[in-house]
């Protein structure tokens, strides 16, 4: 019998596609998933201080210091993500 897909490894899976293009934009990627909020949190760079925010319509929040995208908030995620 196959073992049923963990939260966190559905996860990982269906973002294994946009991660590698992620990394290619930044040297390092914090990736964070709060089950009870069902929140992910995407970091480009060491964690930091968004200047502005936009929400998109499917329910991420993309977070900017300047004109840089440093991370994104994904509201609902197992949503989004099919997870």
């Amino acid at each position: 019998m196959e073992k049923e897909m963990t939260v966190e490894r559905k996860f990982i899976t269906k973002l294994e596609k946009p991660l590698v293009q992620l990394l290619k934009l930044s040297n390092h990627t914090w990736i964070d998933y709060d089950k009870g909020a069902d929140v992910a949190y995407v970091s480009f760079d060491k964690p930091q201080r968004a200047t502005d925010s936009e929400l998109l319509d499917n329910g991420v929040l993309v977070r900017k210091r300047g004109r840089r995208i440093i991370g994104l908030t994904i509201l609902n995620a197992s949503k989004i993500l099919g997870i």
